[in-house]
């Protein structure tokens, strides 16, 4: 099985930058796995902030994650200035999958990349579609 090398700077839309903390290293002296997907979740929720998609309050979007992973490349740690790529390769009716990339500070190369599919629903968690003006924020990471 050959392994699909890591992406490079170019190939994302989008760039938030990230601080690794203490906490995240674990015994082996580097950060602990479910610590990338808190990166990428912290990443996402950044970069939707600053695009204008509400995501906490009483006009918040309810996007769920119904499907994660991350694969990875190089060793991170703290202290750590990292770069956090996003892309969105696929948009549906109420889905989309966006994806992400962690690079140390003045590396082109990924340490890290991962994804996120998510479905908007309603309360009840009945899958709802994008209103149109989500949608073009989204559009502009594809």
């Amino acid at each position: 099985m050959s392994r699909q090398p890591p992406s490079t700077r170019d190939q994302y839309k989008g760039f938030v930058p990230l601080q690794t903390r203490w906490a995240d290293n674990d015994a082996y002296g580097h950060l602990n796995n479910a610590t990338y997907l808190s990166l990428f979740d912290t990443a996402m929720s950044l970069w939707q902030l600053q695009n204008g998609i509400d995501i906490q309050g009483p006009d918040a979007l309810r996007f769920l994650i119904v499907e994660s992973g991350c694969r990875y490349f190089a060793e991170l740690a703290f202290p750590e200035d990292l770069s956090a790529g996003l892309r969105i390769p696929h948009i549906g009716t109420s889905s989309y999958r966006m994806e992400f990339a962690l690079f140390k500070a003045g590396q082109t190369t990924a340490a890290a990349e991962g994804f996120f599919a998510q479905v908007l629903t309603d309360p009840g968690s009945t899958p709802i579609p994008i209103p149109p003006q989500t949608r073009a924020i989204l559009e502009t990471l594809r």
